[in-house]
């Protein structure tokens, strides 16, 4: 312990930044925690697309029509807010939120969470 203290005090702004960056990784762990955000994996997607779950492609429509998972919505991010209506049947189903590295989709969770979706995830890494 007293090397650890030996360590902070001869090296201060490397022991800010560690505790900084566990703070930091802790911080949002908390935040994702408290907010639902569900990331899950192809395998889970799979098991909840199965069990009739809905999926929701947020890419671009000139990448969907190269390729998509079987059965997919396309609606764009920018346009999920207007569409919500179109999506409100979905409200009670589990709902697959899917982009091209899946950052895009943990913005259309808490849209969709927002709007009163039930149980929404994202599929973690999206289609790449």
């Amino acid at each position: 312990m007293d090397r650890i203290l030996e360590f902070a005090g001869a090296h201060p702004l490397l022991a800010f930044g560690l505790l900084t960056s566990f703070l930091l990784l802790v911080f949002s762990e908390i935040r994702r925690k408290a907010s639902n955000l569900l990331s899950i994996d192809s395998t889970a997607a799979v098991k909840l697309i199965n069990a009739d779950a809905a999926i929701i492609d947020l890419r671009t429509n000139e990448s969907y029509s190269r390729g998509h998972i079987v059965n997919a919505r396309n609606v764009p991010l920018d346009e999920l807010e207007a569409r919500l209506d179109k999506l409100g049947a979905l409200k009670s189903k589990p709902i697959i939120a899917v982009c091209d590295m899946g950052m895009s989709s943990t913005k259309a969770l808490n849209t969709l969470q927002q709007a009163g979706f039930e149980s929404v995830y994202s599929l973690k890494g999206g289609m790449n």
